[in-house]
């Protein structure tokens, strides 16, 4: 029922619109890195201070206009030069549907290939990142097709679908990250149980640790983190060949932890004022999720209270009351 509630609230556009004016009093501050570039690339160092690795993601949700897909498209190069200028440890993440994939795929393509040639002349690595079974096939295709010019792309493998391992052997010579994956499917496409996704998410992750390029283990679960490491020493896999990925804002001492323990490790730093449907994913693909960032809000002694169906309440009363003003 939770997942089915974040999922739904993940959607809502009145909701979304409401979060980018009221963002800070709900503590979005807390699960992304910035409001802007400048922002970004400070939390950016700091991470970078402590031997971690970012992979950087523009938020944007609901695009389906050529203006706000070329703007998105703008922001994301000017990231990649900021990230060139600052010298900083830092890789590009983003969604085709924010670049124009639901607007046509030529558009969108276009841009892509802006964005990955401007990323390969700097050498800075280009992820594609999924999203609901609607947009996988078309991703999966503009993977190939930009995969023919340049050499700095890589995508997720979302462990939820029915098809992940075809997909893991059809990419194996690429950086991937595995992912239990984010949205709700129908089970004509997907594992529903968690029991199978974990024990379908834990086969890819060793497979692709074998046979594969370079692994990204996107993870909370220390169950899992534990489980690696106990199989790559097992396996004698190099350190070079995988890291740990997890949220900015999530489990931070295990972070720190891990990248101390002489892990890669990467975290995944969204930025933006478009925050509410990012984290609503993050809860609908793991509840726990909600814990680990509360706690972490009200060990500082705040009274802020992130996402769930209390944070759409609130924000639908603030909302309410400013049109009533």
């Amino acid at each position: 029922m939770l997942k089915d509630l974040f999922m739904g609230l993940s959607k809502n556009q009145f909701l979304n619109t409401a979060a980018k004016k009221y963002g800070l009093k709900l503590g979005a501050q807390n699960v992304v890195a910035g409001t802007n570039i400048a922002e970004t690339i400070q939390s950016i160092k700091e991470l970078n201070s402590h031997g971690i690795a970012c992979t950087v993601d523009n938020l944007g949700e609901f695009v389906y206009k050529e203006e706000e897909a070329t703007e998105a498209k703008e922001q994301i190069l000017e990231v990649i030069e900021a990230i060139h200028e600052n010298g900083v440890d830092a890789h590009i993440s983003l969604k085709p549907t924010q670049l124009g994939l639901d607007i046509d795929y030529t558009f969108c393509l276009d841009n892509l290939r802006e964005i990955v040639d401007r990323a390969s002349r700097y050498d800075i690595h280009v992820n594609i990142d999924m999203e609901d079974y609607g947009h996988l096939q078309p991703s999966f295709d503009i993977l190939d097709d930009l995969s023919r010019e340049y050499d700095n792309v890589g995508t997720v493998i979302q462990a939820y679908f029915y098809n992940a391992q075809e997909n893991l052997e059809k990419y194996k010579n690429y950086r991937l990250r595995i992912v239990k994956g984010a949205y709700k499917e129908p089970k004509e496409y997907a594992f529903q149980e968690k029991k199978e996704i974990d024990s379908n998410f834990i086969k890819l992750i060793e497979w692709h640790l074998l046979n594969g390029k370079f692994t990204s283990i996107a993870t909370h679960d220390h169950h899992v983190i534990n489980h690696v490491k106990k199989f790559v020493k097992a396996h004698n896999i190099p350190n070079n060949k995988f890291e740990f990925q997890m949220l900015y804002g999530f489990r931070r001492d295990m972070q720190l932890e891990l990248a101390k323990e002489g892990y890669n490790f990467c975290t995944y730093v969204p930025f933006g004022k478009d925050w509410y449907g990012y984290f609503m994913r993050r809860l609908a693909e793991r509840p726990q999720n909600l814990n680990l960032v509360v706690k972490q809000v009200f060990n500082k002694k705040t009274n802020t209270m992130i996402g769930l169906a209390a944070g759409a309440f609130v924000l639908g009363r603030m909302s309410k009351k400013k049109k009533g003003k």
